[in-house]
């Protein structure tokens, strides 16, 4: 698939396509970031409307996969939870304090139903206004950390 992405004077994002029509102020997204990043990629255009379709990052040349990449980074937001410094009750809802890649943190979460254990020892957790935190890999967390997971997992 040949196509090129540059910035346009006043920093927008411009997909040029294999027939060299510039579609100007066109933003990625992905499908699955969570569960497939970089797979499943729509190019899209600023009235939202599919210009390319990308099913994976490989191949691309290093320049627009590395700025698809930092585009798509700015729109998913998942702190990662790298520690919990509280211990919450068992009562539901429960406020949790962790230390993310981007700080300390303190949410409500709802519910068991709002931590979900994925695939290699991930864990999403979902708090009451819809922010998702990730653990990248639970088994290597503080042993606190890991205790107050285990019931929910």
């Amino acid at each position: 698939m040949s196509f090129r992405l540059e910035r346009d004077s006043f920093g927008r994002l411009v997909l040029i396509d294999a027939a060299g029509v510039r579609h100007v102020d066109v933003s990625p997204a992905q499908a699955f970031p969570l569960t497939a990043p970089g797979r499943h990629i729509s190019i899209l255009d600023s009235a939202g409307h599919e210009v390319l379709s990308l099913n994976s990052l490989a191949g691309l040349d290093p320049r627009v996969r590395a700025t698809l990449e930092a585009e798509l980074a700015e729109r998913v937001f998942v702190p990662e939870i790298l520690r919990i410094v509280n211990a919450p009750s068992e009562m539901e809802p429960s406020t949790w304090t962790v230390e993310t890649d981007r700080g300390l943190v303190t949410f409500t979460v709802e519910g068991d139903d709002s931590i979900h254990l994925r695939d290699r020892g991930r864990v999403s957790i979902v708090d009451s206004h819809g922010i998702r935190y990730e653990i990248r890999d639970a088994r290597k967390l503080n042993a606190h950390s890991r205790r107050v997971l285990e019931p929910y997992l």
